[in-house]
């Protein structure tokens, strides 16, 4: 699994970020946004895809996977969204097609409607998008980070990995689950792993969900309709919110789209891109 590699570095304003481009230069670019607690590992398999027809860039959000991860630091979604802005600009992307999983979608809604990053279209997969969003566990981890980042370390290993695991209705392989949990391990990642929870508050996505009537491009939204993170039925609801959005919903997938059921959240983000080309 050592093949998938940022090579680039970006100082944004909440750290150092590490990004990657795939794919021939000139063509339609492809921006793929991350979520919680991943990183941009869990799109190898649709961006080596996409990277067939277009310019594909990836990124891990600071504090997370191969960027910087630091004591103090701010990986809210504010501060993910401001980053995400920068990054577009240090890029030149100026309509990019975005596809964001997770914690990604508020990231990317959260740029757009708030600090004016524009994009041709927008894919959302199972977004953190619509209040109430967390499950008990995750409540539970951010109202005492500071229990929880004193676990022994073999304990706080089992958790993350229980943790990340669930994500996926079919179960991970055990190459790539090892891969997740890795960024969240050691004397940085396992603080790195609750300031993460502790900052993700729902009051970001408070301040935009009233304003995806505002939406005016073209917008899909993928639900796996196996996932037990966020339920399914918050995909018509935010369907029903953005003006000619669409549902895709993704039959034996769980929260992890990309892992559980690649080759169709591929197709259906190709004929999507190629209908906003």
């Amino acid at each position: 699994m050592s093949e998938w590699q940022l090579p680039e570095t970006f100082p944004s304003s909440a750290g150092e970020v590490r990004w990657a481009e795939l794919g021939p230069r000139g063509q339609d670019p492809v921006v793929l946004v991350h979520g919680t607690p991943f990183s941009s590992y869990v799109w190898r398999a649709v961006a080596r895809s996409l990277a067939r027809r277009h310019h594909v860039f990836v990124w891990d959000m600071p504090g997370y996977g191969a960027s910087e991860q630091a004591a103090g630091q701010d990986v809210s979604l504010a501060a993910q969204g401001r980053v995400f802005t920068e990054l577009l600009a240090h890029w030149g992307l100026d309509r990019p097609l975005v596809v964001a999983h997770d914690f990604g979608g508020a990231v990317s809604l959260r740029a757009h409607l708030l600090h004016g990053a524009d994009y041709r279209a927008l894919a959302l997969v199972d977004p953190v998008a619509l209040a109430p969003w967390g499950s008990p566990f995750f409540r539970l981890v951010g109202q005492h980070a500071e229990v929880f980042e004193q676990l022994p370390p073999a304990l706080h290993g089992a958790l993350v990995r229980e943790y990340v695991g669930s994500a996926s209705s079919a179960g991970l392989h055990p190459a790539v689950l090892d891969r997740l949990v890795a960024p969240w391990l050691g004397e940085t990642g396992q603080p790195a792993f609750y300031r993460q929870i502790a900052q993700a508050d729902q009051r970001f996505t408070d301040e935009v969900q009233d304003r995806y009537g505002e939406l005016a491009i073209p917008v899909l939204v993928c639900w796996g309709q196996d996932d037990t993170w966020i339920p399914p039925a918050k995909g018509p609801e935010l369907v029903a919110r953005i003006p000619g959005a669409r549902l895709e919903p993704i039959a034996g997938a769980g929260h992890l789209v990309q892992e559980d059921a690649p080759a169709e959240l591929t197709a259906a983000l190709l004929a999507f891109l190629g209908e906003a080309h």
